[in-house]
């Protein structure tokens, strides 16, 4: 690591905002709370989304679903990134030294590059026009890279805590 990245680091974790976070009895268990929240509520609703392309519930009309879920999806992102950033900013040295850390982030960008190219290529209108049941081959290959990928940032994000 560069020194200068090295003493930014070193500039957050001393930072006010990080010092009264790592200071108070309940702040940073809160923080938690709010990014284990947002976590379960964009990983719950993805998932549940990347199970219908992959041929469960066959019943249920992709679409709606899509129209459901998805938004929830972007909700629960907006519990994670303020709470992760704040979170990441009380150990911002350990963590910026840490391989786990790096390959979380690392498997972030591949899940959102992975949403983009769905929602940019592969689901615009002519998807709808399909018969729901006969999905196409890369929705599915979409959908199993995303739920492995958010189950290895679930993982990730477990591992840094020890």
């Amino acid at each position: 690591m560069s020194p200068t990245a090295a003493e930014f680091l070193q500039w957050l974790e001393s930072a006010s905002w990080a010092v009264h976070i790592r200071q108070s009895l309940w702040l940073y268990p809160a923080l938690e709370i709010v990014h284990i929240t947002g976590i379960a509520i964009l990983v719950g609703a993805a998932f549940l989304f990347d199970l219908r392309l992959l041929g469960f519930s066959e019943n249920l009309p992709v679409s709606g679903l899509a129209n459901h879920l998805l938004p929830w999806s972007k909700r629960g992102l907006w519990l994670i990134v303020p709470s992760g950033l704040l979170l990441f900013i009380t150990n911002a040295e350990t963590l910026g030294k840490d391989p786990t850390f790096w390959l979380k982030m690392l498997l972030l960008v591949i899940a959102g590059l992975n949403a983009l190219v769905f929602h940019k290529l592969i689901y615009p209108s002519r998807f709808h026009s399909e018969p729901e049941k006969r999905l196409p081959f890369p929705a599915k290959i979409s959908a199993s890279i995303s739920i492995t990928v958010w189950i290895a940032v679930i993982a990730c994000g477990r591992l840094l805590a020890y």
